[in-house]
């Protein structure tokens, strides 16, 4: 029995509220369980020096936990002072979203995705993933309302889950407890149409076998057909 009470391939509640901030162009609030994290996306006209004058677009995010999002206080990160898991996640976040997007469409732009995490209960960077595309959608959304591209430059949906081997079972979508505790863990980033973008497992107390890894692939296709289902209901 998991700790939560839930069935090995049970996720968590899931909800996505959009158009939580005033002033971004897109955002949006994600609950999975007790991880809550706040996207908002921002619209750049410019790109970085190394894309200037290539016609080419620009997606890039920026993560960060709130002081009092886990169970003791944490020390505010500094722009200059962030920690190494702070810009392994946040480059993570860029790389799985710029995987759903034409560049070339997008237009000479940039769009920022920032992820905060209010609440931290495990899956922080899954959930910013998932989050983070929604409120992407929304800012280009915008652009294509305003005219400012001529087509749409998102070619499908990105998210992401956790799935790992607690207690000897591979289980879907780790909350703290299990993933403080499991002997696999590992997040996978796919397209809504079942593409892999990336996949991070590691042995945290025992190896794992082929089988093993393909049961936690399974898993995460059923999680992810899940998050992009939650995705489509939050932009309808």
């Amino acid at each position: 029995m998991r700790p939560s009470g839930r069935q090995v391939s049970e996720m968590r509640p899931i909800s996505i509220e959009t158009g939580v901030t005033r002033h971004a162009e897109g955002s949006c609030l994600i609950r999975c369980g007790d991880t809550h994290v706040l996207c908002t996306a921002s619209v750049d006209e410019r790109v970085p020096p190394f894309l200037k004058n290539t016609g080419l677009g620009w997606v890039t995010a920026e993560y960060g936990m709130l002081p009092r999002a886990t169970h003791t206080r944490m020390r505010r990160e500094a722009k200059n002072g962030q920690s190494g898991r702070t810009q392994e996640i946040q480059r993570l976040i860029g790389r799985s979203l710029r995987a759903g997007i034409d560049r070339v469409a997008l237009g000479e732009r940039q769009i920022t995705v920032d992820c905060d995490v209010i609440q931290a209960d495990g899956g922080t960077r899954c959930a910013s993933i998932t989050g983070g595309w929604v409120a992407l959608r929304l800012a280009v959304n915008k652009l294509i309302k305003a005219g400012d591209v001529l087509s749409d430059p998102i070619t499908d949906h990105v998210a992401a889950v956790s799935c790992g081997i607690y207690a000897g079972q591979p289980v879907l979508d780790l909350d703290y407890p299990e993933d403080s505790e499991a002997g696999v863990d590992g997040n996978f980033v796919m397209t809504g149409g079942g593409r892999l973008v990336e996949v991070q497992m590691s042995a945290e107390g025992a190896t794992f076998s082929r089988d093993q890894m393909d049961t936690l692939l399974g898993l995460a296709e059923q999680g992810v057909t899940a998050l992009a289902e939650a995705q489509k209901a939050a932009l309808a």
